[in-house]
């Protein structure tokens, strides 16, 4: 399969994706939203599928620049744990992002999958992150799945916590 024909595929499975989320984080009640009774709470599970959507959508790690509302200075960044806690002063998490924050960061990442996509080299071996061992297309199914994954997780809780249910989007912007 050519790349013309993939990439008209990649940008509707990750529109769809996104769009998915989209609908889980607006129907998420606010007191969900923030509860602290998991491991994650919806609001870090959110930030950080969007963090890694708009990182892989890059050609690579040297052409990311983060965010404009990112917190940095704070030992896990993306929102959920890299790893044990360690002996760092720095708090372990970011400040809660508020719904229409991560709402914002979902648009950023949405503009940017047509041209991102359009400028991948598809056919490269190496997907430019050296902690992934594989090809940019192979990297792009992965993000796309991610976004599913972490979707996932913030549906079933909204489900549990509003029973309110979330639509399947198949393909495209819905």
């Amino acid at each position: 399969m050519s790349n013309d024909t993939l990439r008209p595929i990649l940008k509707s499975q990750y529109h769809a994706s996104l769009a998915m989320l989209r609908s889980a984080i607006e129907k998420c009640p606010d007191d969900v939203w923030v509860a602290a009774d998991r491991t994650n709470a919806c609001w870090q599970i959110a930030y950080h599928v969007l963090f890694y959507t708009h990182l892989y959508l890059h050609r690579d790690e040297k052409s990311f620049t983060p965010w404009a509302q990112h917190q940095a200075d704070v030992q896990f960044p993306s929102g959920l744990t890299g790893g044990p806690k360690t002996d760092s002063a720095l708090p372990r998490f970011p400040n809660p992002y508020t719904k229409a924050q991560v709402l914002e960061y979902l648009d950023v990442c949405d503009r940017m999958v047509d041209e991102a996509i359009d400028a991948a080299d598809l056919s490269a071996s190496d997907c430019g992150f050296w902690w992934y061992k594989m090809g940019k297309l192979e990297h792009q199914l992965v993000n796309i799945r991610h976004i599913q994954h972490h979707t996932a997780q913030l549906c079933d809780r909204v489900r549990n916590g509003a029973d309110v249910g979330v639509a399947w989007v198949g393909a495209g912007r819905k």
